[in-house]
């Protein structure tokens, strides 16, 4: 292949990435998507390619749904036994964030929410309100009728419209939201952090990879107890992290986050997805294949002084 043509397809590289996330939900598979597009594109006969944009896009968002049809996907992704990848706020991967819209999109509440929708569904859903795609250049991606695309698009929003809108927050007020939550948590006394939550305040743990199934934590309490638990130092914890960690707050797909790290290596993530101030729901992510990218964003920055220097 030639420079140019390989200069062309990495200036797609990032908007293809950050389609491929949305739809799959996974920045591992999001990248192995970008990169057979990759070889399809130097395979192709690119002097008969008009609009090398538009094929990309395509050739991306049919691998996608491929795999989201998949029988393996459908057991990964077996109804309430799968979380999306975190991702850190400011990598590419996340793509564009300058509507609401785009923004809202790659929540990791609308990426869960979004498992109810069919593929053809998410695919056009994303294309339309992360991408600005009209209905004419769906119908074109996707080989279906602009009325499809249009039907399409009214089911999916019919389906996610009932999600519990969070707030998406900055670093600055991830920092505060952390601060409280983890000076509730060493405070010992369950009801300082039940304050911190909404009534309807719920959570789930990927239990460090240790369980087959997700933790589920049905009411504030519950949130409450689990957390208590969690954030409670050990020997046992801290020889499964690999050393005692310096607590950080981050960013993931616009939500608080609590960072665990050891050595540069993000060893786990509270994530505190809030509305009006007040933590509506809590996931815990401690399993490495889910840490994978987010540790080398993290790796390559800088970053405030930690909240807890040593936990």
């Amino acid at each position: 292949m030639d420079a140019l043509a390989t200069e062309r397809f990495e200036a797609d590289r990032p908007r293809l990435a950050a389609l491929a996330y949305r739809l799959l939900g996974s920045a591992a598979d999001a990248e192995d998507a970008v990169q057979d597009a990759f070889l399809r594109w130097q395979a192709a006969d690119r002097a008969r390619i008009e609009a090398p944009e538009a094929w990309l896009a395509k050739i991306v968002t049919n691998l996608c749904l491929d795999r989201l049809r998949s029988a393996r996907a459908r057991r990964e992704r077996a109804v309430g036994e799968w979380l999306p990848e975190p991702l850190l706020e400011g990598d590419p991967m996340l793509g564009p964030a300058d509507a609401f819209e785009q923004r809202e999109s790659v929540s990791l509440a609308m990426l869960v929410l979004m498992e109810r929708l069919s593929p053809s569904e998410r695919a056009v859903y994303v294309l339309r309100e992360a991408f600005s795609y009209g209905h004419a250049e769906i119908a074109g991606l996707l080989d279906i009728t602009e009325s499809a695309s249009q039907q399409h698009l009214h089911r999916a929003r019919r389906r996610v419209r009932d999600a519990r809108r969070g707030d998406v927050v900055d670093e600055a007020g991830a920092r505060r939201i952390v601060e409280a939550f983890l000076a509730a948590a060493a405070s010992g006394r369950t009801e300082r952090l039940i304050a911190l939550l909404t009534e309807d305040a719920t959570g789930v743990s990927d239990g460090a990879g240790l369980s087959a199934r997700l933790l589920r934590f049905p009411n504030a309490e519950r949130v409450a107890v689990a957390v208590r638990g969690a954030l409670k130092p050990s020997d046992g914890k801290r020889r499964r992290a690999g050393g005692s960690p310096a607590l950080y707050s981050g960013v993931v797909n616009g939500s608080a986050c609590v960072v665990a790290v050891v050595d540069g290596r993000v060893v786990g993530l509270v994530i505190l997805e809030t509305r009006d101030g007040k933590i509506m729901f809590m996931r815990g992510v401690a399993s490495p294949e889910h840490l994978g990218r987010l540790t080398e964003v993290w790796s390559a920055r800088e970053h405030d002084a930690p909240i807890v220097p040593s936990w």
